[in-house]
């Protein structure tokens, strides 16, 4: 069967022209990152010279989009995973058969320091696509919550055990709680490229906001500090990511007292030159503030030949009508 090819730049083009949400093209373009990054390692090579051949192919592209859709339609904000099966036995790829675990699983688990348990499976039941989102999204541990959806998946293959995952949804208890941090570094010696990528992984592993500031630094070394606000729960995770991806050899945490929120909620503007997601911008339950989806604004700005302030204002003004 014929497989496509595709090096990372060519699937993150495909990702941001899509009609995907921001969230949905962050998380998807984190995952195979991640991926790209240890296929590299596996190969000795760089993330640029990678070549997907069975996770290129378009099956494995929806996966991966389809998890990230999947976790934004049932707002998910922390996904958690529980130990993995670790088998033996062979899978033959397009570089020949390979001892499974697939070594890019392996590092993809070993990178995320990823629990296993033995199993008895001679057949591959995590696969690189699958280690890939776990590693760039869970956190290998049981939540404390309230469950309130329970949903099932059943695989194909016959095995002597039930062949199914299943994806529990809950509340937050008490113990997954603890407030917010802001989590800070100063980086003066590393590529500026990777910042966009940093953003993105920060961002899938569940930041609520990430900034950059320019700074100045010793011996007058222009640099940039690096500001990631999230929950408390959040912070070992996204602490590592950071010490993982930047060139800095420590991190800084500051506890935040509390924050005061307006309440918000996502509407959709009909204009002339099509629907525009916006965000609603609440207090006391009247309109305070409006921000239409900049990705949508630009994409229908683009094929309308358009302005894209002119797009902008055709959605601030449908939400004043509405």
């Amino acid at each position: 069967m014929h497989r496509h090819s595709r090096n990372l730049t060519s699937i993150a083009q495909l990702i941001e022209a899509s009609d995907l949400s921001a969230r949905v093209k962050q998380t998807a373009l984190a995952i195979f990152g991640r991926l790209a990054q240890a296929e590299a390692g596996v190969h000795g090579t760089s993330i640029e010279a990678v070549h997907f051949h069975e996770v290129g192919a378009v099956d494995s592209i929806v996966d991966i989009v389809g998890a990230a859709i999947g976790l934004e339609h049932l707002g998910i904000d922390r996904l958690f995973a529980s130990a993995l099966p670790m088998v033996n036995g062979q899978v033959n790829t397009q570089h020949g058969l390979l001892p499974l675990p697939a070594p890019a699983t392996l590092a993809l688990l070993a990178s995320a320091n990823a629990p296993v348990v033995p199993s008895e499976a001679r057949v591959e039941l995590v696969t690189p696509t699958g280690a890939a989102i776990l590693a760039t999204l869970a956190t290998f541990e049981q939540p404390a919550m309230s469950i309130t959806q329970v949903g099932i998946g059943a695989g194909r293959r016959e095995m002597p055990w039930p062949n199914v995952m299943r994806l529990i949804v809950g509340q937050a208890g008490p113990e997954t709680g603890g407030g917010l941090v802001q989590i800070e570094t100063n980086i003066d010696d590393m590529n500026p490229q990777v910042f966009g990528f940093v953003m993105q992984r920060l961002f899938a592993a569940g930041a609520l906001d990430v900034f950059f500031a320019p700074i100045h630094m010793k011996k007058d070394r222009p640099g940039t500090l690096v500001g990631v606000i999230a929950r408390r729960a959040d912070e070992p995770a996204l602490a590592r990511i950071l010490l993982e991806e930047t060139s800095t050899l420590g991190v800084r945490v500051l506890s935040i007292e509390h924050r005061h929120e307006a309440q918000r909620e996502m509407r959709l503007a009909r204009t002339e030159y099509g629907d525009v997601p916006v965000k609603i911008k609440l207090l006391d339950g009247a309109i305070a503030g409006a921000s239409p989806e900049y990705d949508v604004c630009a994409r229908l700005a683009a094929e309308q030949g358009v302005p894209v302030r002119r797009v902008i204002e055709a959605a601030l003004a449908a939400c004043r009508l509405t």
